[in-house]
């Protein structure tokens, strides 16, 4: 059987290693921002307005990598400080995963590569609904804790973790859209984009449900 302390670390392990390929992904693209590579049509609205997309991928990183860590309960018994600490940055690095987001999807223009081009008005729409409730949990949370609510506290942060690691999630929903391509278009893209951010808020609600302490 599986230690607590093990179980535990096992949990942080498998959330840093969902969040490797978008965290790599992003920071490729910053790179090439950085040496000013090739301009095309899928990266052009990155050039032309570079912060929005720098500070998203910068504090997604953060809330990510170190979100990952709040999981480990035998990590926060043995540094009764780290929780409080950490979560002085993770709330606002989520805050501006989430703001960041919702600018990128009202004010950039669509790619017209692939898979871009295939991000409809619904997934638009559905982006809007997530960034506005990771950030709304985001401060649910924060003033549960400010009541001294620490199992709502606990509840709302669980949930804006499952939604910040969202994009994850859809690395492995997609990999129908890259076996098959022949069933590429905007309808399967908004359906495996929604798969990740729902199967996360699933998994999310049921730990919550399991462990209401």
């Amino acid at each position: 059987m599986t230690s607590p302390g093990k179980t535990d670390w096992l949990v942080t392990a498998g959330l840093l290693a969902l969040s490797v390929i978008p965290i790599a992904a992003g920071t490729v693209r910053v790179f090439e921002l950085g040496i000013g590579t090739e301009i095309t049509p899928k990266n052009a609205r990155f050039f032309a307005v570079p912060l929005p997309f720098v500070l998203h991928i910068f504090s997604a990183t953060v809330y990510c990598v170190v979100g990952a860590f709040q999981f480990n309960a035998s990590l926060r018994r043995r540094k009764l400080g780290w929780h409080r600490v950490s979560g002085k940055i993770l709330v606002p690095c989520g805050l501006v995963v989430a703001f960041s987001g919702l600018w990128m999807t009202l004010f950039y223009p669509t790619g017209i590569e692939s898979p871009e081009k295939f991000d409809g008005p619904i997934l638009s729409a559905i982006r809007l609904l997530v960034g506005t409730a990771m950030a709304a949990f985001l401060c649910f949370g924060f003033a549960a804790v400010r009541r001294h609510d620490i199992a709502r506290h606990s509840a709302w942060m669980i949930r804006a973790y499952a939604l910040g690691l969202g994009a994850g999630t859809q690395v492995l929903t997609h990999l129908p859209w890259f076996i098959f391509p022949s069933i590429q278009g905007e309808m399967a893209r908004t359906l495996f984009m929604s798969a990740g951010w729902a199967i996360n808020l699933g998994v999310a609600q049921w730990l919550i449900w399991r462990w209401p302490h």
